[in-house]
C-alpha cells in the first residue's frame, strides 16, 4: 500500500509554468513536460503542469546547469540546492519570488555554491602537464594507463567544407603541407586525419555556417589500426585531486590553450607505435547534453564504477590518425556524398542573469 501511495504522490501536480515570473524559467518549464492539468497554485489550466520530480529537474537545469561557469579547465555551478539547509540565494526581485515559491513547494534551499577545487582544474596531474618540466613524466603515465584498441572494419566519417575536388579521395586525407598546425593534435610536420563514428559530431567539428558547401566521406581501415583510447574512463584508487582520468578529460574539453600539451601527448603516442588516438570530442556536451563533470556531494560520478556506462554515454570519441593514412593506403574511402543540413534544433537551457 505504501508503494502505491508513493507512486500516486509522484504524479501529483504542484506548480505549472505559468506560476513563474522570470520568463526564462517559465520557458524552460514549458520544455520540461507537456502535461495538461489544473494548477493547484495559480488555478490555471496549463499544458505545462509540473510534478515534484519535474520541478527538481527544472531546478537543476535552470539554477545549477544554467549558472555553470567554465574555467580554463573544467567548470562548476555558481548555484546549488538541497533539502539540508535553508535558502540563502540573493537575486533580482522577479526571480526571488520564483525561488521562494520553489523552495516552499519542494522543501529545499538554493544557495551560492563554493565548488571543490578539482572541479575547476586543481588536479595534480593536470597542473603537472601545464609545467614543461614535469609534463613528460605525466605523458608517460598516460600512455601506460590508457587502453589500446584495434580498429579493423569499423566505418567512420570525415566532413569537408568546399573541397576543390569533392570526388577525389585525397581531399579527405590529412591536409597538405602548410595547411595544418592549428588543430588540437596536429602540428607543423605532424599531419593528422580527424574523423568520427558520429556523423553529427563531424559536422560540428567542421564549424559550418548556413550556406556552406559540405561533403562527407565514409572511411574504413584498410588494415588493423592500433589506437590508444583516451576517451576511456580509468579505474583509479585515488581522489579527484590526483585523478589522471579527470585531468585528461579536462584537457580535451578545454579550449586552444590546451593544444600545446595535447600535441606533445600525440607525438609521444606516435613514438610508442600507435597509429592514432581516440579522444573526447570538444563538442561532446552539445551532442549528448550530458555534464562530464557531474558530482554527487562534490564527488565526481566518474569515480563510481557502477556509473561507467552512464558516464561514457556523455562523451563522443573522435578519431585522430597520424600522417596521411589515405595516401599510405591504411584507410580506404568507401563513399563520398554531398551533405545538406536540412534543419538544426537547439536545446536551450535558461539560467539566472546574475548570481
Amino acid at each position: 500500500m505504501k508503494e502505491q501511495s508513493a507512486r500516486k504522490d509522484d504524479d501529483v501536480i504542484l506548480l505549472c509554468a505559468e506560476c513563474f515570473q522570470d520568463r526564462g524559467l517559465r520557458l524552460l518549464a514549458k520544455s520540461v513536460n507537456v502535461n495538461e492539468s489544473m494548477c493547484p497554485n495559480c488555478g490555471a489550466v496549463s499544458t505545462n503542469a509540473l510534478t515534484r520530480d519535474q520541478l527538481l529537474r527544472l531546478s537543476d537545469l535552470f539554477f545549477v546547469k544554467g549558472s555553470t561557469v567554465p574555467t580554463r579547465y573544467g567548470g562548476a555551478p555558481a548555484i546549488q540546492f538541497n533539502d539540508a539547509q535553508p535558502g540563502s540565494l540573493s537575486t533580482n526581485w522577479r526571480l526571488s519570488a520564483d525561488v521562494e515559491l520553489i523552495q516552499r513547494t519542494l522543501g529545499i534551499g538554493f544557495f551560492h555554491y563554493g565548488p571543490r577545487l578539482w572541479m575547476i582544474g586543481y588536479i595534480t596531474p593536470l597542473e603537472d602537464l601545464q609545467d614543461e618540466a614535469s609534463r613528460p613524466n605525466v605523458i608517460a603515465k598516460i600512455v601506460a594507463a590508457y587502453p589500446s584498441v584495434i580498429l579493423t572494419d569499423e566505418e567512420f566519417y570525415r566532413v569537408r567544407k568546399a573541397p576543390k575536388s569533392p570526388t577525389d579521395p585525397g581531399e579527405y586525407d590529412a591536409p597538405p603541407e602548410g595547411c595544418y598546425g592549428d588543430g588540437r593534435l596536429d602540428a607543423p610536420g605532424f599531419p593528422v586525419l580527424y574523423g568520427s563514428q558520429d556523423a553529427e559530431i563531424c559536422v560540428h567539428e567542421a564549424r559550418f555556417i548556413a550556406g556552406d558547401e559540405l561533403y562527407i566521406a565514409t572511411l574504413r581501415p584498410a588494415r588493423p589500426l592500433k589506437l590508444i583510447d583516451l576517451s576511456a574512463i580509468l579505474q583509479e584508487d585515488c581522489t579527484e585531486f590526483e585523478s589522471l582520468d579527470l585531468a585528461v578529460l579536462m584537457l580535451f574539453l578545454a579550449k586552444s590553450h590546451a593544444y600545446p600539451i595535447l600535441r606533445e601527448i600525440a607525438a609521444v603516442v606516435r613514438e610508442h607505435g600507435f597509429d592514432g588516438i581516440i579522444y573526447p570530442s570538444f563538442f561532446s556536451t552539445l551532442r549528448t547534453g550530458g555534464n562530464p563533470f557531474e558530482t554527487v556531494y562534490g564527488l565526481s560520478t566518474r569515480r563510481y564504477g557502477q556509473a561507467n556506462a552512464y558516464e561514457q554515454s556523455k562523451v563522443i570519441g573522435n578519431l585522430a590518425l597520424f600522417g596521411r593514412p589515405i595516401d599510405r593506403g591504411d584507410v580506404a574511402v568507401i563513399s563520398i556524398n554531398r551533405l545538406t543540413i536540412g534543419q538544426v534544433n537547439y536545446q536551450m537551457i535558461f539560467g539566472p542573469s546574475s548570481f
